[in-house]
């Protein structure tokens, strides 16, 4: 049996097509700065900086069409992750929602506790810490007379047939330092807003792909790897996708962007090719 049903499938595939077609709209009638001498060129002004003198005096119009087409393609194609994943996971889970937003009074002295424990892992020869151990350490330091109002979104969440809950930021595979210490600090404020422990809440750092290779064990990120409690929170690739869709559930998406890709490339490099001739 399938992990992911046909009609889910066909959402999926709809959802892409509508991905691809607004990029396109977006993009064909769009053209790169003119160079039609040395001069006139340099005489531009950009309030983006987005001249580049010397790519646009080498490289065909066409290509550099297509290159800002693909740069923007690359940036937003993470908001597709989450709405497949969104799909996905309400076919086999009770409840999924995309920008979960949950807001409530909690201990000051616990966001402190997050803060310290997060700097913590910074400082040199420091004590290892686990996930575990953290969210055990914010709920110990809650306190009833210093409340104060926080909110926390997820990129997603999932509420099992059984109750239990699922959070998730759906990340870059490569996130830098800031990205990473934002994320663990808002998996420790999602343990404390709900003020519960693995399993009836967990809190997961996802990756969509793993750009090193198959496996968990090809993932090489240096700078995650600096940050071991959320590392453990990571759940990469085939990982992420079969936590909410059950095994398979990866290859078969994979596969339904391949089909989207095959029956839409023309289409694209139509639409931008010939509207830049």
């Amino acid at each position: 049996m399938p992990a992911i049903s046909q009609q889910t499938r066909e959402r999926i595939r709809g959802y892409l097509e509508g991905f691809i077609g607004g990029l396109v709209e977006a993009y064909k009638n769009w053209y790169p700065p003119t160079y039609g001498s040395v001069q006139q060129y340099l005489g531009q002004r950009s309030a983006k900086g987005t001249l580049k003198p010397f790519h646009h005096a080498i490289m065909p119009v066409e290509l550099l069409k297509i290159n800002a087409f693909e740069r923007s393609f690359s940036t937003k194609l993470g908001t597709t992750f989450e709405e497949c994943a969104r799909l996905i996971a309400s076919e086999h889970h009770e409840q999924a929602v995309r920008g979960y937003s949950m807001e409530g009074q909690v201990s000051q002295s616990a966001l402190n506790e997050i803060e310290n424990l997060v700097r913590r892992l910074g400082e040199p020869a420091s004590e290892p810490l686990s996930l575990a151990s953290m969210v055990e350490d914010v709920l110990a330091h809650r306190r009833e007379d210093d409340l104060v109002h926080i909110r926390v979104i997820s990129d997603l969440y999932v509420r099992k047939h059984s109750g239990e809950e699922m959070f998730f930021e759906i990340k870059s595979p490569k996130p830098n330092k800031d990205q990473c210490e934002k994320a663990l600090k808002r998996l420790l404020q999602i343990h404390l807003l709900r003020g519960a422990t693995c399993p009836a809440v967990s809190a997961y750092f996802a990756m969509a792909y793993n750009p090193f290779g198959d496996g968990r064990e090809e993932y090489r990120w240096s700078i995650l790897s600096q940050y071991p409690p959320l590392m453990e929170a990571a759940v990469i690739a085939d990982e992420f996708w079969s936590l909410i869709g059950g095994a398979g559930t990866y290859e078969e998406l994979l596969q339904i962007y391949q089909e989207v890709g095959n029956l839409r490339s023309r289409f694209i490099l139509d639409a931008l090719v010939r509207s830049a001739e």
